[in-house]
């Protein structure tokens, strides 16, 4: 039976069950199960998150499988409403996800707000599967620890450790630095990392930022209070960062990658 309320949000169970619906008619046999993770896993979603979903497979689909995938997502996003304009996530084969063995394998995935899947590495990720099994939501089968191992802690840690080696430049390769939520986003991921490599658990933007506050140098807090206060400024295009805004975002991300 499909879980009628996994969000708080009226509309977008609405649109969990016409994903569920519409993945469940393309793979028939082939589908195991399909669920939220993410921040509304986490608890912290709202009305300026995506909607991360995970849907498990038997085996990678066929052809004309995959094929109906596609069209479900091409269309989906062009619907009338909100929330459908904001999922993103993934089909993962359920091998691969079982352990963090299967690190490393591309899974059809569709990017925020996109109307095409691609193969991609982006879910199939050590902290989605730690997301997934102590925090995932079913909309419906198996409870996800039946699915997922316990995701070992030096592995958490050093996942994270590595994103934060890098981190600056990864954004920035795709998030233009003369975007201000781009700013807001490179703080955020480097708050994340951190609070991994000293937990070996996984926190929500918003309570990896609060952490930071509590836990990390203090001279950083003007920066991690200004990013918390502009969140629900969203996603504008238009809207250049603070002066100053995005030197200090990464020199917070260096700072978090020499004590991490």
């Amino acid at each position: 039976m499909l879980n009628p309320h996994p969000t708080r949000y009226a509309e977008l169970n609405g649109v969990l069950h016409d994903l569920v619906t519409g993945a469940r008619s393309a793979l028939g046999e082939t589908f195991v199960g399909a669920y939220v993770q993410g921040s509304f896993a986490l608890g912290a979603g709202d009305l300026h998150s995506d909607c991360d979903f995970l849907v498990v497979l038997r085996e990678r689909p066929d052809a004309a499988q995959e094929a109906a995938l596609r069209t479900l997502h091409a269309d989906l996003p062009h619907r009338d409403g909100f929330w459908n304009r904001h999922l993103e996530g993934s089909y993962a084969v359920a091998d691969e996800l079982a352990s963090v063995a299967g690190l490393g394998r591309a899974w059809l995935h569709v990017d925020h707000g996109h109307d095409e899947l691609g193969w991609s590495e982006h879910c199939n990720q050590a902290w989605t599967r730690w997301i997934l099994r102590e925090h995932g939501i079913t909309l419906v089968g198996p409870c996800p620890v039946e699915l997922v191992d316990a995701v070992p802690e030096d592995v958490l840690r050093e996942r994270a450790r590595a994103a934060l080696a890098t981190l600056s430049d990864d954004v920035l390769r795709w998030c233009p630095p003369d975007v201000a939520w781009c700013q807001r986003y490179l703080v955020v991921q480097a708050c994340r990392c951190l609070y991994t490599v000293r937990t070996a658990r996984v926190a929500s933007k918003r309570d990896s930022l609060r952490w930071t506050m509590v836990h990390g140098d203090p001279v950083w807090r003007p920066l991690l209070q200004q990013v918390l206060a502009d969140r629900d400024l969203g996603l504008d295009p238009a809207a250049a960062p603070r002066p100053g805004s995005l030197e200090a975002a990464r020199e917070f991300a260096a700072y978090a990658a020499a004590v991490a």
